[in-house]
């Protein structure tokens, strides 16, 4: 039975071949991008195992095992962050750390290779002096999260780290990697699954279905010679596993090419390690022996009609019209988002379980809502139909939009993801976007933390004379200020020597300052001149006995004068818990993170459409083929060619824009519920760009419904009227 079942496969000549091909390529994509997909989210654990130890969580320690004073902080170089760890041994048996042979003494650190070919390749003031002593090694890349990794361990004494906000003993270091909430690890499949895996099943099935009636019939002629149901739907399956088979076998091949892609994209921040992006050995069977038992089991699934009867293919009517039931998931998720504004759970963990099942639940329910939101457009195309080709594909859109919606679902899919995506992250970078101009790549801030610094101490003389630096400024803690006031104490002498600032009213000696000078509304676009502060009711006397709170230096500009004064102040206060930076670098992580989604979401439009383009190509073409007798039936009653053009073009173009439309206003609803409810924002619209990807991809899409027309023209003549 296999083997006639493969001869049957090519038995109906280039048409079954290419059959066999489109889904083979199907197949084999979706092979490489599920092993990806699961690659994916194994290194991102790898990833976090990998740089466990760095928090210094407590673990168990052994017997004879001396303490150590552990302080992990971060730290900035040219505005990437990095991590600083400082130890300080209290005896000879401290703790083992993974990727160092030994803790650093006094004098000494250990950093990873990317740290090491910074510290050699920038001046010693800017990087290297940070670092007091000398290299004692480079931690191996097994303790490290990426090749990319800022890293140091920096041994000082055990008063010196004791001084460092948040230090505490370890008599041993936990190297066990955090467990990563499920439900995080949820959002990130369905993220990926949902946005890029569904154009690909889409696509699968569309090809599944390619000349989907010559076969059914075919199959229920053998039925009428004797073939058991039994035998039919094995040979359906051997035809469908055969090129699943076939196409998980090159998707193994291409593989290799899809991971040393994501390991050369810093998804996280940090690019993976190629050894880390792998399936592991169930997921390289599960998915291997998975994909063509699936495609058999949907094969035999398909022949359900030949199973029931063989007269059951003929016996084709028109399906019920889908309900406006389908509507439901859809209302659901979105009431779902909507229950959590003003209701929003304290925990990063509560708030993924609180919004991932509405997302989820509106994406599913937009693939649910498809067919009926196409029949609802065919029926407004009809009402409105003033000519032949219009009422044709209306009629026909009306009696099968189950099948007219399958093919551009993908499409559908990917607009909502990434109308959400371009909702939420444009609303954030609007609301927490940097409005300050060069002030705020020019203006250095050091937060003492409460750390009550007297004025005498700030060393301000030692900071003025690093080469770049334009001003020091001292500000003093506003003891007093309330919730709408100015958190900090300038004196005006200090702010008259730095009109770009603002100024002080005439006859006051201090003045209510922001921390960097400039402050924090939205809408302000910098100090000047004309920016007044108001007045501290402070006194000499009392300004003399209020500690620094923070201090401010002046840039000329240049990267390397930042990087100065940046080495120059963490040496003078060495036990800083916030590293002194500018209101850029400050935004660096959250813009991160926003870029990140960005890519996340351009990544899925562009991979997205395409694919879903392959499938409207395949199914467009399968209608015609399918259909080239009554065409040409059409063709020989005086129906012009430009007519069946016409049914073939609406019959594509119409549940597409109409989707693409619901889509997309679904999308933005869904994230202004998810902004009110998380941010309390109000939902921004969309920059331009948003408006010319969605236009171009819509424009990839018809223009490829228009590359299938010129079939039209070599199936319908009058031969095939003769010969069906």
């Amino acid at each position: 039975m296999i083997r006639f079942g493969l001869r049957l496969t090519f038995a109906g000549g280039r048409e079954a071949v290419l059959r066999f091909v489109v889904l083979a390529v199907a197949v084999a994509l979706g092979t490489a991008l599920l092993l990806s997909t699961v690659a994916g989210v194994r290194a991102l654990a790898a990833q976090s195992g990998r740089g466990a130890w760095m928090r210094g969580a407590p673990a168990a320690g052994a017997p004879g095992v001396d303490p150590v004073v552990w302080a992990g902080r971060e730290d900035s170089f040219e505005g990437h962050s990095f991590w600083r760890v400082d130890v300080g041994l209290k005896g000879p048996n401290p703790p083992a750390v993974p990727g160092i042979a030994r803790l650093p003494e006094p004098g000494e650190y250990y950093v990873t290779r990317a740290l090491h070919d910074l510290i050699v390749s920038r001046p010693y003031d800017q990087l290297a002096a940070r670092f007091v002593g000398r290299e004692a090694g480079i931690i191996a890349d097994s303790a490290v999260p990426s090749r990319d990794s800022l890293v140091a361990v920096v041994g000082r004494t055990p008063g010196e780290v004791g001084g460092i906000p948040r230090a505490h003993e370890v008599t041993a270091v936990s190297n066990e990697a955090p467990a990563i909430p499920v439900a995080a690890l949820d959002l990130v499949l369905s993220v990926v699954a949902g946005g890029l895996l569904f154009p690909i099943f889409v696509f699968i099935g569309t090809a599944t279905r390619l000349s989907a009636t010559r076969r059914e019939q075919r199959f229920a002629a053998m039925r009428l010679v004797g073939a058991t149901p039994r035998q039919v739907i094995q040979l359906a399956a051997v035809e469908s596993a055969a090129a699943a088979v076939v196409g998980t076998a090159v998707g193994l091949a291409l593989f290799p090419a899809f991971r040393q892609a994501m390991a050369a994209v810093p998804l996280t921040g940090e690019r993976f390690f190629p050894e880390d992006l792998s399936p592991g050995a169930l997921g390289f069977v599960l998915i291997v022996l998975g994909i063509p038992i699936g495609a058999a089991v949907a094969a035999g699934l398909a022949m359900r009609r030949v199973r029931i009867s063989p007269l059951g293919v003929a016996r084709q009517v028109t399906p019920k019209p889908p309900r406006a039931w389908r509507l439901i998931p859809v209302v659901a998720g979105l009431a779902e988002l909507a229950y959590f504004i003003g209701r929003r759970p304290e925990t990063s963990n509560g708030q993924t379980a609180a919004f991932l099942p509405g997302f989820l639940l509106v994406m599913v329910g937009l693939v649910i809502a498809g067919p009926w939101i196409t029949m609802a457009g065919a029926r407004f195309l009809a009402r409105r139909a003033r000519r032949l080709p219009t009422l044709v594909a209306a009629r026909r859109l009306a009696d099968n939009p189950q099948g007219a919606f399958r093919a551009i679902s993908g499409v559908m899919l990917a607009l909502f993801v990434v109308s959400v995506a371009t909702g939420v992250i444009g609303t954030m970078r609007y609301e927490r976007g940097v409005h300050y101009g060069d002030l705020a790549a020019t203006t250095l801030v050091q937060y003492m933390g409460g750390s009550g610094v007297p004025v005498a101490e700030a060393r301000t003389d030692r900071l003025r004379a690093v080469p770049g630096v334009t001003f020091v400024v001292a500000l003093l803690d506003n003891t007093d200020d309330g919730a709408a006031s100015p958190s900090n104490i300038i004196a005006c002498a200090d702010l008259a020597g730095i009109p770009q600032y603002g100024r002080c009213a005439p006859g006051v000696e201090y003045a209510q300052i922001w921390g960097n000078l400039v402050g924090y509304d939205r809408d302000r676009t910098g100090g000047g001149p004309s920016t007044g502060w108001p007045a501290a009711p402070v006194t000499r006397d009392q300004a003399a006995a209020l500690p620094v709170d923070t201090l401010v230096l002046g840039l000329d500009g240049t990267g390397a004068a930042r990087e100065r004064a940046r080495t120059a102040m963490e040496l003078a206060f060495p036990d800083y818990e916030v590293p002194p930076m500018t209101d850029v670098e400050r935004g660096s992580e959250s813009r991160g993170q926003m870029a990140l989604f960005e890519r996340l979401a351009d990544v899925i439009m562009l991979f997205s459409l395409p694919i879903a383009g392959c499938s409207l190509a395949v199914s467009i073409a399968a209608g015609i083929a399918e259909r080239k007798r009554p065409f040409s039936l059409l063709r020989l009653t005086g129906v012009p060619m430009r007519a069946l053009r016409a049914v073939v073009a609406l019959e594509s173009a119409v549940p597409l824009l109409a989707v693409a439309v619901v889509a997309a206003g679904i999308g933005f609803a869904a994230s202004l519920l998810f902004l009110r409810a998380q941010l309390h924002y109000d939902l921004r619209a969309p920059e331009w760009s948003y408006y010319a990807l969605v236009a171009a991809g819509l424009a990839v899409s018809l223009a490829i419904i228009a590359s299938t027309l010129p079939l039209l023209d070599r199936v319908t003549g009058p031969e095939t009227a003769r010969n069906e």
